[in-house]
């Protein structure tokens, strides 16, 4: 632990030049735990330099090219299919390309989201939410849809749907996680330099087990999300079986093993933020449309509590 203590102040100088540009807000209801808002006190930054190289890939890449919000660095070309331009433009002229936050891999950060693996259709659906704004981002993700054309989209959804995701999140159950704070960079949880431990409370706290490559975007360099005491066996129980009422079996829409049925997303080994910031925004209804329309009633009992256990059950599941 000491040793990333030590090097996280090289992490925000490498985020993408776009992220710092437009303020962030917590969307009405939303707890500020799972939106990852920087801290208004930032510990200082060195600037990172040279050529980069991360276990396992012949690539190499400057800071530059990995803070890219047009080229992503991929650094494992072979394990995907042709990136399409919107994904990965190499000329420069796509902005936000998909890969800069969601990777090459489409497994993405506690902050964007995983896609990988996820049907086509459905990808699709969700920017049509974006840009009609049923499903609200007006930070990032409305202006993105916008200015997205049909084909585009379409090219994007068909791409990341062919992606066989990893597992990308360990689950660890603690009431004292270790001391963290939001990176101004790339609105990464990071490691306080002060090191440290703090209450759990009501949060899920998620960190990259190697700031670094994460910073980097190595698509193999995973998470640990830390969750409350109990929170699995809880968040199976909701799962599996409604909790008496209280919401509806998963896999009755899910799919048995809660990998996608149909034009149904996959929900297992996603990262517990990212559901838990979902379920919220539906619940509140910052995340609507008629296909959301059928989780109204899902989500509409659950306390903050329930949504933590579920989303910290869900995130520890093989994906695949």
């Amino acid at each position: 632990m000491r040793r990333w203590i030590g090097i996280l102040v090289l992490v925000p100088l490498l985020a993408v030049a776009t992220a710092a540009q437009t303020p962030l807000s917590i969307p009405n209801g939303l707890p500020s735990w799972a939106y990852n808002i920087p801290d208004k006190v930032q510990p200082p930054t060195v600037e990172v330099t040279g050529p980069i190289h991360i276990p396992g890939s012949a690539k190499v890449f400057g800071a530059a090219e990995i803070a890219s919000g047009s080229n992503p660095p991929d650094w494992f070309p072979d394990e995907h299919g042709p990136a399409p331009r919107v994904v990965k433009d190499e000329t420069g002229v796509t902005k936000n390309a998909c890969g800069t936050c969601h990777l090459m891999s489409g497994q993405g950060h506690p902050e964007s989201a995983d896609i990988a693996g996820l049907p086509a259709g459905y990808i699709a659906r969700q920017m049509m939410y974006f840009k009609s704004g049923a499903r609200k981002d007006d930070n990032r993700m409305g202006p993105i849809a916008k200015a997205t054309s049909e084909e585009d989209v379409q090219q994007a959804a068909q791409y990341f749907a062919a992606i066989k995701p990893i597992p990308w999140v360990q689950v660890v159950e603690t009431a004292t996680p270790p001391k963290t704070y939001v990176g101004a960079g790339a609105r990464h949880r990071l490691l306080s330099p002060d090191g440290g431990t703090e209450p759990i409370g009501h949060r899920i706290i998620e960190i990259p087990k190697d700031p670094l490559r994460t910073a980097y975007r190595d698509p193999h360099s995973p998470f640990i999300a830390y969750v409350p005491p109990g929170s699995v066996a809880r968040g199976e129980a909701l799962v599996k079986t409604g909790g008496s009422g209280k919401t509806i079996e998963c896999a009755i829409c899910h799919g048995d093993q809660l990998k996608g049925l149909g034009e149904v997303p996959r929900i297992a080994g996603l990262q517990p933020v990212y559901i838990a910031r979902q379920l919220i925004c539906i619940q509140n209804g910052s995340s609507a449309g008629n296909a959301v329309a059928l989780m109204k009633n899902v989500v509409s009992n659950l306390s903050e509590d329930d949504i933590i256990a579920i989303s910290a059950y869900l995130g520890s599941l093989p994906p695949q």
